[in-house]
Formats: structure tokens, C-alpha cells, sequence
């Protein structure tokens, strides 16, 4: 865990040193927050279940955008190969990268609390409900998160590492769209189906969001996250040597 703490300063220095972090969290701030806000004026209904279903749309674009410099950049400097030759190991690598990844976007989230407080002094939401919510947005971030940076790791060139962690992110919010799955369906019967069932992130952030955290939930979006984190850990110890 030392290993990963000294990454995890290192990357979080690396987000607060430049504009990046800024430019995030205000455009991040600025879509989500005033999106919202113009529609909940608009409805007059004292909840956030339309922040948090359009919610993992913005983060389609939002993590890769994120997630595309942790490793591109360092292969493009040219740090990947002294990242590699330190006495570390790969996963605690891995690891200090994600999370301090992961710590970035909750403090981005943590900036749509004005909106929760604000819709509690307007009206009466379901607290339950919000605090759900906002540990769904957690832990899907976290799986994008996850999937971008093990495409972040495969290319030196961030646009790239952007755009392929993109599509990945979007199939799998894609698999739980009836569309996507008759699609599927039609070209290799119960195939949109399977992959509806197995990776489709729609419906077990929906139930998360309607303040019912299920552990095949959970489990769902913590397995793939590790999974991918997994995969990432494999790819830089075959390059390693």
C-alpha cells in the first residue's frame, strides 16, 4: 500500500498542478448542475431522479476524458519506462493511478451537493433516495474509471485512448437498450439478451437510483471494475519485461 499511496500523490498532484482539474470539475459542474436545474424548475418536482438517470450519459464522456493522459501520457513522456524499472509492483501501480482517479471524480460529484440542499429547502425528496444515488454514480464511475484506464494503458496517444474508451464505456450502457439487444438478437438469436443480462450497467445503477442497493449490484459493478484493473495489472507486467 506504500507504493500505491506515493502513485496515488503523484497523480493527484498531477491533476491540481494543471488546468485539467479546473476545466473538469467547472464544465462537469456546469452541464450537470444547470441541465438539471433548468428541467427541475420546469417539472416542479422535488427529487433528482432525472440528475441521476442522465447522470452516467455525461460520464460517457466525462471518465474517458479523464482516464485518457494516466497512461498515454506517460508513454508519451517517456516516464512509462522509469514507472516500469521502479521497485514497485505493477498492481500498486495500477492501483494508485485508479484511485486517485477515483478521488477526483467523487470531489467532482461532491460539487452537485448544492443541488440536493437546494431541492431539500425547495421541497421534500426522499433522502434515502439521493444518498443511493450518489453510491450508484460511485460506483459506476468507478467502473468506467476501471475501463478507461486499462485502454489508457494499450496507447501513447490520448485522443485515442479517449475515443476506445468511450465506445467500451457506451456498450455498456448500450446492452440494456432494447434496441441494442434486438439488434443482437436478430443477428445471433438470445446473443443481445446474454449481453444484456451479464454487462448492461442500466439496470443495477436504476435500481441503486431508486434507493434499493441489492448486493448482486454491488458485487456487479465492483467485479468488473476489478476485473479490468486486473487486465490492466497483466498488460504493463507483460510489457515489463
Amino acid at each position: 500500500m506504500r507504493d500505491a499511496a506515493i502513485i496515488f500523490r503523484r497523480e493527484m498532484g498531477a491533476y491540481f498542478h494543471s488546468p485539467i482539474a479546473y476545466i473538469f470539475i467547472i464544465v462537469f459542474l456546469l452541464l450537470t448542475s444547470g441541465f438539471y436545474t433548468n428541467g427541475f424548475f420546469l417539472a416542479g418536482v422535488a427529487d433528482m431522479r432525472d440528475f441521476f438517470g442522465t447522470l452516467p450519459l455525461y460520464l460517457l464522456f466525462f471518465i474517458p476524458a479523464l482516464t485518457m493522459r494516466l497512461w498515454a501520457e506517460d508513454q508519451r513522456l517517456g516516464t512509462f519506462e522509469l514507472l516500469m524499472t521502479l521497485p514497485m509492483r505493477p498492481s500498486s501501480i495500477v492501483l494508485g493511478k485508479y484511485l486517485a482517479s477515483l478521488v477526483f471524480f467523487c470531489l467532482a460529484l461532491a460539487g452537485t451537493l448544492t443541488i440536493p440542499i437546494t431541492v431539500a429547502w425547495i421541497g421534500d425528496p426522499d433522502p434515502g433516495a439521493v444518498i443511493c444515488g450518489y453510491f450508484g454514480s460511485v460506483l459506476l464511475g468507478g467502473l468506467f474509471l476501471s475501463v478507461g484506464i486499462f485502454i489508457s494503458g494499450l496507447f501513447k496517444d490520448q485522443i485515442a485512448a479517449f475515443v476506445l474508451a468511450l465506445l467500451a464505456c457506451s456498450l455498456f450502457v448500450l446492452a440494456g437498450t432494447p434496441f441494442f439487444v434486438a439488434i443482437l438478437d436478430g443477428w445471433i438469436p438470445g446473443l443481445g439478451s446474454v449481453l444484456s443480462k451479464s454487462f448492461a450497467v442500466s439496470s443495477h445503477f436504476e435500481g441503486i437510483q431508486r434507493g434499493v442497493i441489492g448486493f448482486d449490484d454491488v458485487v456487479f459493478f465492483v467485479s468488473i471494475s476489478v476485473v479490468f484493473l486486473v487486465l490492466n495489472t497483466y498488460s504493463l507486467e507483460s510489457r515489463k519485461y
